[in-house]
């Protein structure tokens, strides 16, 4: 045990049961002392040496004591505890104090005579034996060398040996950026994340959907497009009640619709909070309105309301969407640090739930600017990998979904919605909610693989917003996404497109734009193939049904602009056709051979086998309907199979590097 340890458990078991001394003569004689030992030690190592072991041999101390003083910490004592703590032991705390700062000036003189490596912000004598190791990595946290920060980090995270002590010393004492690449490592503790801070108080007589109400209102309304607009004004002015009346018919919000898009009489719920957030979304694509949210205290709300709803996972998805869109602000990093997030992040980077793990690996990818150079916008999520990794990535992989699909459940195991879910708890193996997060990543992981989520609707019918039609256009479409991938350094590597039904007219699309841009080339240089799931390049049957029972439908202009021999349609497959076999883009084509059941009124051939020909590439069949076609029965099933051994061949020579 160090000598400074020695002398704090002798203090700290000091009684003044008789008067002490008077106080002048006392310190006047501690400091003599000190002096006098301090140039004993100055006069060499040996003298050091044997005064430590004279007073260990000395001093006679009940071994259960001294193990119950290494076990405690004292980072926990605020600096106003100190104070109440001197005043009330008055000698005892000055003579630790004088005996501390006598030693350390000790050390700190022979350090630099002997070389020892221990100079620096900390010595032995402040430390025990066994929690050198944890000082040491936080001393190299705080290097200004990169390469032994993320070392530190490293080492961090495969700590699991340490007393909960020591992980609540590190939490409170590295920096932010330390925090966020512990939150980002697979294997972290996480008594390594403080709780969040209190909330502030509600206001008297208010309500979070009050408060939320008042932050919406609180936000300019300049340069928001007129949906965005239209959102906050509905959420400031109508009931839930009335939003849920006006919701009616097929709707959908974040590319989660597709139960819906099977049952016409399923309408989901729809509150006041959840309006004020879809528009908050919105407000939070700007720089200067996440400012505003920020400082009008958004960070604590929106923290006290995904506390509030943990039984609802779309109101906490809303909420990290708008922490990740606030994220892209490097200014905002250190409020979004102060007021919590990390450590709630980190806790839902664990969830089973790939949904929630993703969103919250997007907040924390934009927070980690140690080892991300890409920032993920709105829609963009990184499936693989999600932790920091030292295995190197070679390629990408992007997943792009099609009417009414989604980023995750679009690409989950064919099987009902609740039976895969249940099942892929106990063996993400053979049961996924997403197979290329789950399988793809484990058979090839030097793949960044990104999965894209836009809005889409079957029916114009009572449309969320009357103004947003132009904004469902393919050409549209096409060239936000494509400026969110590129943000997200898409292009900088070899890459693969996967897309199912009207996924593959957007990359088509993409694909053809990026060709007129010179800022784009890395796009298309780097594309080395393509598959397509079901894409509809001449057409779809659905278009052409959805207008004969109009009635019902009222078909969205996505719908409308899959029409079979649509002017538009045939202009980007012969462009697209003739441009991908001059780049000699590897293609692989899939369609399905059954019709699909739309609720209980429609049964149609939603692609068929001469539209998903796109003319180059082998087309191969597949047993399955519309919806199933992009999703394997199981790990084995020839549909996966097929799919990864085309990613494995066309980028063999990339991988290999």
């Amino acid at each position: 045990m160090s000598l400074a340890a020695y002398c704090v458990i002798c203090c700290r078991r000091i009684r003044t049961f008789t008067p002490p001394p008077k106080r002048d003569t006392y310190w006047r004689d501690i400091r003599n002392i000190i002096k006098f030992t301090g140039s004993l030690i100055l006069g060499g190592s040996l003298f050091l040496t044997y005064e430590v072991l004279a007073l260990k041999k000395s001093l006679t101390l009940d071994t259960q004591v001294v193990e119950r003083e290494k076990m405690k910490s004292y980072i926990y004592v605020h600096q106003v505890s100190l104070v109440k703590f001197a005043i009330t032991l008055g000698i005892v705390y000055q003579a630790r104090k004088e005996l501390h700062k006598a030693v350390r000036k000790v050390l700190a003189t022979t350090a630099k005579i002997l070389r020892n490596p221990f100079a620096g912000p900390f010595s032995t004598v402040d430390i025990e034996d066994h929690d050198c190791a944890t000082w040491l990595l936080l001393r190299k946290s705080k290097s200004h060398d990169k390469a032994e920060r993320l070392e530190a980090v490293r080492e961090m995270s495969e700590s699991h040996h340490w007393h909960d002590y020591q992980y609540r010393t590190v939490a409170q004492t590295c920096d932010p950026r330390i925090l966020i690449g512990l939150a980002r490592s697979q294997e972290t503790d996480l008594r390594f994340f403080l709780p969040p801070p209190p909330l502030p108080s509600l206001k008297e007589d208010s309500s979070t959907e009050e408060e939320l109400q008042q932050l919406l209102a609180s936000l300019p309304q300049t340069d928001l497009d007129e949906c965005a607009q239209y959102f906050t004004c509905l959420a400031l002015s109508e009931s839930s009640q009335s939003l849920a009346a006006q919701k009616g018919g097929l709707w959908c919000f974040g590319g989660n619709g597709l139960p819906y898009a099977e049952s016409f009489g399923e309408v989901p719920s729809a509150t006041v909070e959840m309006f004020c957030l879809e528009a908050i979304v919105k407000h939070s694509e700007i720089s200067t309105h996440c400012d505003k949210i920020e400082a009008n205290g958004g960070l604590q709300l929106l923290q006290r309301l995904y506390q509030f709803h943990k039984d609802c996972p779309k109101i906490q998805r809303n909420i990290m969407r708008i922490v990740g869109n606030m994220a892209l602000n490097e200014h905002l990093h250190s409020p979004i640090h102060r007021s919590g997030w990390v450590s709630i992040m980190a806790k839902a980077m664990k969830s089973r739930q790939i949904m929630e793990a993703s969103h919250a690996a997007r907040v924390l990818a934009n927070l980690d600017r140690e080892t991300v150079q890409e920032k993920y916008e709105d829609g963009v999520y990184v499936l693989h990998p999600q932790h920091r990794t030292s295995q190197p990535i070679k390629a990408d992989v992007l997943f792009i979904h099609g009417l009414m699909g989604a980023a995750f459940k679009t690409w989950r195991q064919q099987d009902r919605e609740q039976v895969v879910t249940e099942k892929a708890l106990d063996d993400e193996d053979r049961y996924t909610t997403c197979w290329p997060k789950s399988w793809l990543a484990k058979d090839c992981p030097a793949l960044r693989i990104i999965s894209v989520e836009y809005d889409t609707t079957l029916s114009d019918w009572r449309a969320r917003c009357p103004m947003e039609r132009f904004r469902k256009s393919i050409a549209f479409r096409s060239s936000e996404i494509l400026r969110k991938l590129r943000a997200a350094g898409v292009g900088d590597r070899p890459m693969i497109w996967v897309s199912h039904s009207m996924g593959g007219l957007l990359v088509k699309k993409m694909l053809l734009e990026a060709s007129q841009k010179p800022e784009m080339s890395t796009v298309i240089n780097n594309t080395r193939g393509i598959i397509f799931y079901s894409v509809p390049h001449r057409g779809s049957h659905l278009a052409e049904y959805s207008v004969n029972i109009r009635y019902l439908l009222f078909p969205s202009l996505e719908v409308k602009e899959l029409s079979k021999d649509s002017p538009a349609l045939k202009e980007l497959q012969d462009e697209f056709l003739e441009f991908a076999k001059d780049k000699d883009f590897q293609v692989l084509n899939f369609v399905e051979t059954l019709p699909t059941y739309i609720g209980s009124m429609i049964k149609l051939h939603v692609v068929s086998v001469e539209s998903a020909d796109l003319g180059i590439g082998a087309l191969i069949p597949v047993d399955v309907n519309h919806l199933n076609i992009c999703k394997p029965k199981k790990r084995d099933a020839y549909l996966y199979q097929r799919t990864l051994q085309f990613i494995r061949e066309t980028l063999a020579k990339d991988l290999e590097k």
